[in-house]
């Protein structure tokens, strides 16, 4: 994945048009011929990724790599130019250099997927300083620790010296950032002013603690060094040394880093508003409706997306009635939300006890649900998963939960993050629908298949189209209720929960971003149709701000592979098999459901002919 933090070069990459991906073969072209062109068009792609992957020391670690293991990517903004002079050069290396219509199959969809990328990452070029490379959601004061505590590993004295340098080199990272945020302000390009208050608090928290004060806690990165070092093999000596150079390297290089962070946004925070849509922007309005045809990979404008959410929290809110007369309770929907939300019996304490039942409950529904895939799948990823907690320096304005995949290698399995900050936003009623959904058979599953895939070119094993990754995600939710899960009601009721929560970000994303709705109605409105925390309406409301268009992509992706799915019921009849269904989903890696489309027609077609 990209690691840039800002939001937009993750979107200019997450929309595609299969138009044309089926040419005809030429009848005067052999198959030596297409064997040929195919496997000239599959080097390109291995070339051009090695290019990229050397030019990204990150993505290197993400991957098992450790050739420039002491250092950043380039967060410069004069990368973005370099990354346009080298897209168009691939897109006119495509189209001047490469026989389409002797492509085969494969090669076909992988030459439009690559080329759909290029010429949207040209097309969006103008969009460039259209984000907030620092958000309480993934801005870059916090990825770069979480980087180094969850992707540095620390095996070798070599290691650690790396992990040094790296701490050494945050200051040009942060140099860059900031320079960054200085030609967005000029571009009129600048978050609302509640952004500032809460990453400016997560940017002292990581220089609080030994060595940047006098204090008996490590901070959290020496706290990750000395644990990681403490391992190896080496003399008391050795790991003292290494440790009193991470302490300076702490102290002279991160810690007036993180000031300098912290005085520009500081500085920017005074001339912030309370104007929380991208309709503030300059072009907002186009470029919102970009960010949703990227995020959505489909044309539906925005009052279109708005009246689905209106429709589907319509329909969630009956399915919910029928819950509540189940179980017996009286009074209306929202008393029943009000129950649902305080009664302690859905809570575990927040002490360390309680969550940890959290964490070993979730495994368990993991594990049980593993037991089961046989029967909904042909094929299954090699990589493990694990579940953890969000790591404390993070917790406080990280999302509930999330998932991290493994690492190719193998050498680090997938990882279900789950946010144990506040147990009153982790009810037990969405225990399995979020272990479902972050874990098997959701992202875990999607996302590591298509990491294993022999024969997928990288750039396709690692690509994530929001809609099609999301879209599974939340479809997972639904499908273990149809093998019997959710015997509890209220559980199946948690399930409907999420259901709802991701149909009401339709409703609030474009209304934020469209219709001029403030924060605090944002808020509100999340608080009158769900049961869910208020801490959990804040954090998504203020993620909808931070990240326009995303949260729109999750209901959106499961309502086309619902409806691609019954389609293939329908006309198949006794012949649809869920599993092979599954496999056409799972088995081309992350695609624009466009795309899916299409692949799934042509599943049909093949079973009836």
């Amino acid at each position: 994945m990209n690691l840039r933090t800002s939001i937009y070069p993750v979107l200019l990459v997450l929309f595609l048009s299969l138009a044309g991906c089926k040419k005809e073969k030429e009848t005067d072209i052999s198959a030596a011929d297409t064997r040929q062109e195919s496997r000239k068009l599959n080097e390109y792609f291995e070339k051009e990724f090695q290019k990229d992957l050397n030019e990204s020391p990150m993505l290197q670690t993400r991957l098992g790599i450790k050739k420039d293991y002491g250092s950043w990517d380039d967060f410069s903004h004069l990368k973005y130019a370099e990354d346009l002079k080298k897209a168009k050069k691939r897109l006119a290396y495509l189209k001047d250099s490469i026989n389409q219509a002797a492509l085969d199959e494969d090669a076909a969809l992988s030459y439009r997927l690559y080329k759909q990328q290029l010429e949207n990452e040209i097309e969006d070029y103008r969009f460039r300083f259209y984000d907030y490379p620092v958000n309480q959601m993934h801005g870059i004061h916090a990825e770069l620790p979480a980087f180094l505590i969850n992707m540095h590993k620390i095996e070798s004295e070599s290691d650690a010296k790396d992990y040094i340098s790296r701490l050494n080199k945050i200051p040009k990272v942060m140099k860059d950032v900031e320079k960054g945020l200085e030609l967005r302000e000029m571009n009129q390009i600048m978050p609302p002013s509640f952004v500032f208050a809460h990453t400016i608090e997560a940017s002292k928290n990581l220089i609080s603690g030994k060595p940047f004060e006098k204090s008996s806690e490590p901070s959290t990165l020496l706290a990750d060094f000395k644990e990681k070092v403490e391992k190896l093999d080496l003399s008391a000596e050795k790991k003292s040394a290494l440790i009193l150079e991470a302490q300076t390297a702490l102290t002279d290089s991160v810690k007036p880093a993180y000031e300098g962070l912290i005085a520009t946004l500081e500085d920017q925070s005074q001339r912030a508003t309370q104007d929380h849509g991208v309709w503030k922007f300059p072009k907002g309005k186009e470029f919102y409706s970009t960010a949703l045809k990227r995020m959505t990979t489909t044309d539906l404008a925005a009052e279109e997306i708005h009246e689905i959410g209106l429709q589907e929290v319509a329909r969630i809110h009956k399915e919910m009635e029928e819950i509540k007369e189940k179980v017996g309770f009286e009074g209306s929907l929202q008393d029943f939300f009000k129950f649902m939300r305080e009664d302690e019996q859905f809570y575990y304490p927040n002490t360390p006890e309680g969550k940890e039942r959290y964490l070993t409950e979730a495994k368990d529904i993991i594990n049980t649900m593993k037991g089961r895939l046989d029967s909904l799948f042909l094929t299954k990823p090699e990589a493990d998963i694990v579940v953890k907690a969000v790591e404390p320096f993070r917790e406080k304005s990280a999302g509930k939960a999330f998932y991290q995949q493994p690492a190719l290698d193998g050498s680090r399995p997938g990882t279900y993050y789950a946010n144990l900050y506040d147990m009153k936003a982790m009810p037990t009623y969405q225990m399995e629908a979020l272990a479902y959904h972050e874990g098997i058979p959701g992202h875990h599953m999607q996302l590591a298949i298509a990491q294993e895939l022999d024969s997928l070119p990288m750039f396709r094993k690692l690509k994530i189209y929001t809609a099609y990754v999301e879209g599974w995600g939340l479809y997972s939710e639904k499908v273990p209720k149809e093998i019997g899960f959710y015997e509890d009601p209220y559980s199946d009721f948690g399930r409907l929960a999420m259901e709802l929560w991701r149909s009401i970000r339709l409703v609030v994303d474009t209304g934020i971003h469209t219709k001029k709705w403030t924060r605090e109605e944002a808020i509100e409105y999340y608080k009158t149709n769900s049961p869910n925390a208020e801490s959990d309406a804040v954090k998504m409301v203020e993620r909808h701000i931070v990240m326009p268009g995303q949260a729109t992509a999750y209901k959106i992706g499961m309502n086309k592979i619902l409806e691609l799915r019954e389609k293939a019921k329908k006309e198949l009849g006794s012949d649809f098999d869920i599993r092979e269904f599954h496999d056409v989903v799972l088995t081309n890696g992350a695609l624009p459901l466009n795309v899916l489309e299409d692949l799934v027609n042509d599943w049909i077609a093949e079973k009836m002919a």
